[in-house]
């Protein structure tokens, strides 16, 4: 399979497949149904929450066949030249359709002399034309472009909406998932469709046959065994230091990436303060993870004296931005380790 083979095959194609923006799915529909069409929007949220497809959909809803939806990657088509050449297309007619879409994709690429072009568009457009401006840096679009718009927030899928997607596909694909196996692969989809599914690609390409073990997964993407996580947690509740660098050990032993076992460190550690402040949430991280893993961090949770607490995750943030600055990409796990149980002793 190329690359996003699965993403591009199973990516939504109308409202009721879309997962995880309801928010947003409900008010297009009702605006479709009301006839309250606005002549620009924009759909910001990180990568792989599908901000380009509900475009598609969207445009599609209304009317709009495949020779009038535009999409233009504004990485690569920022410059003043390029918008003025959109200016001037824009006011043409569409071939078959009431609407011309244009989707710009990563539109906060845009140069400045491109939003000041783009600008007396959006503030006079043609009737029939509706821009979809996609951005994951919101922050990026001039003030004046947006207040000329309809703005969406497009939500990160939760970890189980990505694990019931991966099933889902898994099984359409013909391949079975255990429960850790799924859980292990949306975590490491962190909160994208694509990532997510980019990363069941590549375990069903390696997988020797059509049930795929959390051992699997692990061997293909290079995720640490929940052992090594766990471990390094309990050395912190236990002021073990000899257990937490043994965990470090292992896992650069096993070419782990670092920045990817402290993240997942850091995801385990906030499910302890979840559970401890909160007993509404047991069986929604309950169901984020194995019988064995939930029992661990429930065991920390419901101590009561843990040092696994707020400051310590907090502490823990700050070491984490050093992994890739650091030459030795352990070293910074090693030193928080040191540093939060000497200072807790």
């Amino acid at each position: 399979m190329s690359e996003n083979t699965l993403y591009r095959k199973y990516r939504p194609s109308k409202f009721a497949e879309v997962l995880g923006q309801d928010h947003i799915v409900k008010v297009l529909e009702s605006s479709i149904k009301l006839g309250n069409i606005t002549h620009a929007y924009v759909f910001s949220g990180s990568r792989g929450t599908g901000k380009t497809s509900v475009a598609r959909i969207f445009a599609k809803e209304i009317g709009t066949t495949p020779n009038d939806i535009y999409e233009i990657d504004a990485a690569s088509n920022n410059g003043v030249d390029e918008i003025r050449a959109l200016n001037e297309a824009v006011s043409t007619l569409p071939f078959d359709s009431k609407y011309k879409v244009y989707i710009l994709d990563e539109a906060h690429m845009l140069s400045k002399g491109a939003w000041n072009a783009l600008l007396k568009t959006l503030e006079e457009p043609p009737a029939h034309v509706i821009f979809i401006l996609a951005t994951t840096e919101a922050q990026k679009i001039p003030d004046t472009v947006m207040s000329r718009c309809q703005t969406f927030s497009f939500k990160k899928p939760t970890q189980k909406i990505l694990r019931d997607v991966v099933v889902n596909i898994a099984k359409k694909e013909g391949f079975s998932l255990e429960q850790s196996s799924a859980d292990l692969i949306a975590l490491l989809g962190d909160g994208s469709f694509r990532d997510a599914q980019s990363v069941l690609q590549k375990v069903i390409s390696a997988s020797k046959d059509k049930k795929i073990s959390v051992g699997e997964v692990i061997l293909v993407t290079g995720a640490p065994k929940s052992e090594m996580i766990n471990n390094f947690i309990k050395a912190i509740d236990e002021s073990n230091i000899e257990l937490g660098l043994t965990a470090v050990k292992d896992a650069e032993t096993a070419n782990i990436d670092m920045l990817l076992y402290f993240k997942m460190i850091l995801h385990k550690m906030r499910l302890i303060l979840l559970l401890k402040n909160t007993k509404n949430l047991d069986e929604n991280i309950k169901e984020e993870m194995t019988d064995n893993d939930f029992a661990f961090l429930k065991g920390i949770a419901d101590k009561n004296e843990t040092k696994v607490n707020s400051k310590v995750l907090y502490d823990l943030l700050g070491y984490y931005d050093m992994v890739n600055k650091s030459y030795i990409p352990n070293l910074p796990l090693e030193l928080a380790l040191v540093r939060i149980i000497n200072k807790e002793n």
